[in-house]
């Protein structure tokens, strides 16, 4: 059994984070949680709620129940007569779509941070060794997840090189060739595989 691949959880230290696409990440995360959190006070405790956040760029974002107004209003001594008019019904299908939009959101954060730590992984690679490139870097120094998301370039590389080549072939034979080695600085008497 191989040893664990990630760090897992990790207490961090609770100040400014100068990185400012980690700042971004970490303002949208915690928005999240702290609009999940609210929303589970209001399903057990029956609560009204109103959260308020401002971005680092000054753009305002609010998640209440039963609304942001309603609970201002109430909290500044200006009781408007309750709007009781929503069907149960409507009320329950909007909680549900609420949970299901907090959860897709939740996942599109969680994809959008795996592809920055790929972009990061792909970038160490390509700089650690500059007269090199990734794919001539030893494999026995990468791990299992570097050397999947090689092997995923690898693929890509491979689809458009055939399909490049081909295309060459399609337009013009000798010439193709010549003009393939021009633009990689490499000759087309290697076999490929037709695709």
């Amino acid at each position: 059994m191989e040893g664990k691949q990630t760090r897992g959880r990790q207490k961090i230290a609770i100040k400014r984070i100068e990185n400012e696409d980690d700042r971004l990440i970490t303002f949208s995360k915690r928005r999240s949680g702290i609009y999940k959190k609210a929303s589970e006070l209001v399903t057990l405790c029956g609560a009204e709620v109103a959260v308020l956040v401002f971005s680092p760029a000054g753009k305002a974002f609010s998640f209440g129940h039963p609304s942001i107004e309603s609970v201002a209003n109430r909290f500044l001594g200006q009781n408007i007569a309750p709007n009781d008019n929503t069907h149960p019904l409507v009320e329950a299908h909007r909680k549900v779509r609420i949970n299901e939009l907090n959860q897709h959101h939740n996942e599109l954060l969680s994809e959008m941070e795996a592809e920055r730590d790929r972009g990061k992984v792909l970038k160490e690679g390509t700089s650690e060794k500059s007269s090199q490139g990734w794919w001539e870097a030893p494999i026995d120094e990468r791990s299992l997840q570097e050397l999947k998301q090689m092997n995923v370039m690898l693929e890509e590389f491979h689809k458009k090189l055939h399909k490049k080549i081909n295309e060459l072939r399609r337009n013009g034979g000798a010439a193709s060739s010549s003009s393939f080695q021009a633009h990689t600085g490499h000759a087309t008497n290697i076999p490929f595989c037709q695709l």
